[in-house]
């Protein structure tokens, strides 16, 4: 049982991981593009049902990240390594578009390179991720940074938990190790360690897409591309933006949960 369920009813555990696992789910594929509401987000995963004009990629993607948070549970609670096949089966879980292409492989490396427009001020910049051939070795240095951060993390520490996930999020990103599915892969293994020190996952809302592109492009422009042999995070002190960002998105998740503690208290009064 994770620290921030400590002392609620069984009842209020439940409606708390679910409303957890229906706003993550919902701001993450949201961030993607799916048009789900946050509304059928959570009658799509508590009813089994399809919504009414709503893309069937759209119900498959919503299906997927949720089993996705489940597989991130099932790591935690059998108190196990987060391994490369870990990562591999949340890949296959979030990328539930599946196109036999032996060019855009599921649950395995990229194998061609990848890269995304965007806007640094007034100026329009094309940001490369790494090389294909540099993936698995920049990934082994993920790896490494994922267990030293973990070990260096307090339970109960908010800073330290956000560092852990603001350093797992960049560096994640700037490799993009997949095909497709980095973003909403990024923002579920970033919060192993947040969850690990008993705090609720950090969610980044869907109405703040662009302040989140925006910071993350940021940072991306000012280091430049990672290859291999290469610092995964140079210049620390200029993570500083997306971490404020990310602290202030975390709000979200605590409500939910200071809510659920409220009615705890009501309950013994």
């Amino acid at each position: 049982m994770f620290e921030f369920l400590k002392d609620l009813d069984s009842d209020l555990r439940k409606a708390l991981m679910i409303q957890l696992r229906n706003l993550w789910t919902h701001t993450s594929t949201a961030i993607e593009g799916n048009t789900m509401t946050l509304g059928e987000t959570a009658f799509v995963l508590e009813e089994g049902l399809t919504v009414a004009g709503k893309p069937l990629k759209d119900h498959q993607e919503v299906v997927g990240h949720a089993r996705a948070i489940d597989l991130i549970y099932e790591c935690l609670q059998q108190g196990k390594e987060f391994s490369e096949a870990d990562l591999f089966a949340l890949h296959r879980a979030v990328q539930t578009e599946v196109i036999v292409d032996v060019y855009q492989p599921v649950g395995a490396w990229k194998k061609e390179p990848n890269s995304t427009a965007g806007v640094i001020g007034d100026k329009q910049v094309i940001f490369e991720y790494a090389p294909p051939a540099d993936v698995p070795g920049l990934m082994a240095d993920w790896f490494r940074l994922y267990s030293g951060l973990c070990r260096s993390v307090t339970p109960g520490e908010r800073e330290q938990a956000l560092t852990a996930y603001v350093h797992l999020h960049v560096a994640f990103v700037r490799v993009h190790p997949f095909f497709d599915g980095n973003g909403r892969l990024a923002r579920l293994v970033s919060n192993l360690p947040v969850l690990m020190a008993g705090l609720p996952p950090i969610i980044i809302p869907r109405e703040s897409r662009k302040a989140y592109i925006d910071t993350l492009s940021e940072y991306h422009y000012a280091v430049g591309r990672i290859l291999a042999g290469g610092a995964l995070l140079p210049e620390p002190d200029k993570l500083r933006p997306f971490a404020a960002f990310c602290r202030k998105a975390w709000r979200a998740s605590i409500a939910l949960v200071d809510e659920a503690r409220k009615k705890q208290q009501t309950r013994k009064e």
